[in-house]
């Protein structure tokens, strides 16, 4: 199937995402949001990918909203185009897959929400983030004060999202959104090295560490604990456990159906 403002690459059990409107940073569009959301809904239904790398063509990563587009929008349609990106950066995070954020450039406001949507981010050192949205007369409404200060800390996100500042990779990795930073030539290769590592462990483990993940940031210690206890005793119900335990004792590697 094909795609109007996005490329789709399956290799192995690695499905590579790549947005693919470079003229405009790859800006989110009415058309590249719904083409995002349809993709992502044929990934969550494809038992043969596990992991997903999600990335831009040229200089940006996402490069924020097409601002043309939302300029002529009223209150309601605002917020369903709003809705309409917090649908697909959820789906991402309750999806059973691990997903990977190869950040080439910019990510800007929309684009950054989408890159926070991920469970991992990797950033070429020539990648530049930022929410600008106070300056235009909006906020990140797609989800982004809420993950950004879940990662950094309410006073940072503040700063961040007030002042509109942009922030470097070195930074980036700093305050603890980006997990790697790379030469740009080596951003994929790198990405690509992530995932072929996380295709080594358990389908069953790193899908409940996800839901785990998820599931923990979003309530109370004592809720959390519960949820993590039953979901190890799951894991005590599967074949990727006996598999997994058995080879450590016979010590050798373990092969994952």
């Amino acid at each position: 199937m094909t795609y109007k403002t996005l490329l789709l690459e399956n290799r192995n059990r690695i499905t590579i995402i790549k947005m693919n409107t470079p003229h405009n940073l790859n800006a989110i569009s009415q058309q590249s949001v719904e083409d995002l959301f349809d993709v992502l809904q044929v990934i969550k239904n494809d038992d043969n990918c596990r992991v997903v790398i999600l990335t831009g063509e040229g200089k940006g990563f996402i490069g924020g909203a097409d601002i043309k587009h939302m300029a002529g929008l009223d209150a309601i349609e605002g917020g369903q185009f709003c809705f309409a990106v917090s649908k697909c950066t959820l789906e991402m995070e309750k999806m059973g897959k691990v997903f990977i954020a190869a950040i080439n450039g910019f990510a800007l406001g929309a684009g950054l929400e989408v890159a926070l949507g991920c469970d991992i981010r990797i950033f070429s050192k020539h990648a530049k983030i930022g929410f600008p949205e106070t300056g235009l007369g909006v906020i990140p409404g797609a989800g982004g004060a809420q993950r950004l200060q879940r990662l950094v800390g309410i006073g940072k996100a503040s700063e961040i999202i007030f002042t509109g500042d942009i922030i470097s990779a070195d930074n980036a990795l700093r305050l603890g959104i980006a997990n790697q930073v790379t030469e740009p030539e080596s951003l994929m290769d790198t990405a690509m090295s992530m995932a072929e590592k996380i295709l080594t462990k358990s389908p069953v483990g790193t899908r409940l560490a996800k839901e785990a993940l998820q599931k923990g940031r979003d309530t109370d210690l004592e809720k959390a604990l519960e949820y993590d206890k039953n979901l190890f005793g799951l894991c005590f119900s599967t074949e990727d456990k006996k598999e997994g335990m058995a080879a450590f004792i016979e010590k050798r590697k373990p092969v994952f159906k």
